[in-house]
């Protein structure tokens, strides 16, 4: 049963889908050193069903701080209809973001094999390239071989392009390994 199980696994969470998610993610994040520290946190937060949600609904005006750090009010109908499963009670009228990032030390832990697969991948097929003296991934312009953009990880890249791996992780309140 247990080989069921690690099969339908490996189907989810494989590095050929998710390898699109960081060469995205570092696309879009641009220069910073020690960003190679980052690389845990995508496929954690862009596979989180909530806050994949609020990254496909982020725009120009998001900041670090209204993604993972505010609350989504349930109180129109479309967000009701959208968020309306993650709440936990049944009158319920808003969800707090932080909250929802209680797992996200266990999630970084459970996907490193993943994130690290990931990273394998993205360096054979040249969409990112490692810089050992920065600890810094980098997009490739040069490449043959081209991946599907993922909106979520480029968004995610986005809201953390200003800030360093420092602030981030003691933002989200988790820590590296």
């Amino acid at each position: 049963m247990s080989s069921i199980v690690d099969a339908l696994y490996e189907l989810k969470y494989n590095p050929f889908e998710y390898g699109e998610y960081l060469a995205s993610f570092y696309t879009a994040l641009g220069e910073s050193d020690n960003n190679f520290l980052l690389a845990p946190l995508v496929i954690s937060i862009c596979s989180h069903p909530f806050f994949s949600l609020k990254l496909n609904g982020a725009n120009t005006k998001s900041t670090i701080w209204t993604v993972f750090g505010g609350d989504t009010k349930l109180n129109t109908a479309k967000n009701i209809e959208k968020f309306g499963v993650f709440s936990l009670k049944p009158q319920q009228r808003k969800i707090v973001h932080k909250e929802q990032l209680y797992d996200l030390q266990e999630r970084i832990d459970g996907f490193q094999a993943l994130t690290e697969q990931c990273i394998q991948y993205c360096l054979i097929n040249d969409w990112l390239s490692l810089d050992e003296q920065s600890l810094a991934l980098r997009s490739c312009d040069e490449t043959d071989s081209m991946f599907t953009k993922q909106k979520n990880a480029e968004k995610l890249g986005l809201l953390f392009s200003n800030h360093s791996v420092v602030e981030i992780y003691a933002f989200l309140g988790v820590k590296p390994r």
